[in-house]
């Protein structure tokens, strides 16, 4: 079982005030005999599509002393996810969770757009103080 980011509970309650309701935590993903969780399972009840979106969060911290070393273990575990999700035809959008002030400090930075861009990462992103 994974060990949970410094913001996973936050992000569970993010969620949960924009009316997502949390089905897996963790949420397993399986692939020819590998097993990977991301921190979130959610789904919400979009009345306009009639539908449901159904979404796996993976919620990343950035607090170790090196910003680039993180982006890196994101992206690669951002890969893995998405190669995952699009070879079992998994309905889940995946979406990375990221602070607000990490998104601002660091993700605004040129170089890391462009990464974001390229690797079509869609970002959650959320203010840690008020939820």
């Amino acid at each position: 079982m994974p060990q949970r980011d410094f913001y996973h509970e936050a992000v569970k309650r993010v969620l949960i005030k924009d009316g997502w309701t949390i089905t897996d935590d963790p949420f397993t993903i399986e692939f020819k005999g590998l097993r990977v969780y991301a921190d979130f399972g959610a789904e919400k009840v979009i009345a306009a599509e009639r539908g449901e979106r159904k979404i796996v969060i993976e919620v990343k911290t950035f607090s170790a002393p090196s910003l680039v070393t993180e982006l890196e273990k994101m992206v690669g575990q951002h890969s893995i996810y998405r190669i995952f999700l699009e070879r079992i035809n998994s309905e889940r959008e995946l979406f990375v969770a990221i602070a607000l002030d990490v998104y601002q400090d660091f993700f605004q930075r040129p170089a890391v757009q462009e990464i974001v861009q390229d690797q079509k990462i869609r970002m959650l992103i959320f203010n840690s103080d008020t939820e």
